[in-house]
């Protein structure tokens, strides 16, 4: 039986995902395992509705496993984020690794991958952000200079640029990477095709209260808005030490100095990123860091592998790729989590907590369940 990983947010479940769910089984695998952010996702935010409902979505809509990517992973930049999610799908014996791009070529994919380990390349990456580029935009014109506009203009792709985190990490694995070409609305784009719209487009009918219906598999039960963590975000940020502060992952080359100042004079939320905005840091960045403020996630708490593989759901067919898994299992609370060891117990705790926080940023706060109260998803 071939197994395909699908590294994922899920954020909400839409037409799009269920595409490459559909093309990858009907072209280069027998099984699919979701890896999936749990209730705080990458862009450094809270996830539209929480892991088990997205969990139970994957699950009805071809996906034969489903599991946690811990919450240190999925609040990191593109290669921690990838490089997390890639050793939980090589622990679970994964064949290929299966993922949307803007452009499906792997061979320029790979070469542009390669550029990442070229000494004098990384050096006019270091050129351009001390002029004061931010790391996306400097790696952009460094790879114009070297290969040209044509290959710049890839990078533009937020999922390629994953892409290309994904097979740099898969270099030490026994993992083929199969890139599936993306179809419909762009990245973050507010338009639709073909019944297909960005996760971004969707959020923000979900949370207007408008039809969102066309383009998702299941109704989004209840959902999540970050305006209800404000308070509790500028508490947290308002009362941390410049010292603490520069421990949060991301925080390098003084940040930590302009998050303090920004934190003292800002009301909102939205004043507090406009303090902070700069060229050099992109919007993505800041908002981690503060999602990791307020889960205290430091830079020695993102730095470790991969420790544990936490279940989420299953089908009779999923279930059969956790007989092999190299990482240990997390399905019941709390037998398999007293036998973790302290090292997955501390990142474990980090899932945990982001579940308490997140139940106060659902609109309606009697909706959510706590997760020790859980039970894995069965179908």
């Amino acid at each position: 039986m071939k197994t395909a990983a699908i590294i994922c947010e899920f954020n909400p479940f839409h037409n799009g995902h269920k595409y490459l769910i559909d093309k990858v089984k009907s072209e280069h695998a027998d099984c699919v395992v979701a890896i999936m952010s749990g209730n705080f996702v990458q862009r450094g935010d809270v996830a539209i509705t929480d892991k088990f409902e997205r969990a139970k979505t994957a699950l009805e809509n071809s996906c034969d496993l489903v599991v946690e990517l811990p919450t240190v992973f999925a609040l990191s930049s593109a290669e921690r984020f990838a490089k997390g999610a890639v050793q939980i799908s090589d622990a679970l014996n994964a064949d290929i690794l299966a993922f949307g791009a803007e452009n499906d070529d792997i061979s320029t994919l790979s070469r542009l991958s390669e550029l990442f380990y070229d000494e004098s390349f990384n050096l006019k990456v270091k050129e351009y952000l001390i002029n004061g580029e931010y790391y996306p935009k400097a790696v952009s014109c460094a790879v114009s200079e070297i290969y040209g506009d044509d290959y710049a203009e890839i990078l533009s792709g937020a999922n390629n640029t994953l892409a290309i985190e994904y097979i740099k990490v898969l270099k030490e694995t026994s993992i083929s990477p199969v890139a599936i070409k993306r179809i419909g609305a762009s990245h973050d784009s507010f338009e639709s095709s073909n019944n297909i719209a960005s996760a971004t487009h969707i959020r923000k009918l979900i949370q207007t209260n408008q039809n969102y219906e066309d383009f998702v598999a299941e109704k989004v039960p209840y959902h999540t808005n970050i305006k209800n963590l404000e308070t509790a975000i500028l508490y947290k940020l308002k009362t941390m030490s410049k010292e603490e502060i520069e421990k949060l992952p991301d925080v390098t080359e003084g940040l930590h100095n302009r998050v303090f100042e920004s934190a003292r004079y800002s009301n909102s939320l939205e004043e507090l990123y406009t303090n902070l905005k700069t060229k050099r840091y992109t919007l993505a960045r800041l908002r981690r860091i503060v999602m990791c403020a307020l889960l205290s996630i430091t830079k020695d708490d993102v730095s470790n592998d991969a420790q544990y593989i936490r279940v989420l759901g299953m089908s009779q067919k999923g279930a059969t790729l956790l007989s092999g898994a190299k990482l240990p299992l997390v399905c019941k609370f709390p037998q398999d989590y007293d036998k973790l060891n302290d090292t997955a117990r501390n990142i474990i705790d980090f899932d945990l907590k982001a579940g308490d926080i997140f139940s106060l940023a659902c609109d309606d706060s009697g909706c959510y369940k706590n997760e020790l109260k859980r039970k894995l998803i069965k179908i």
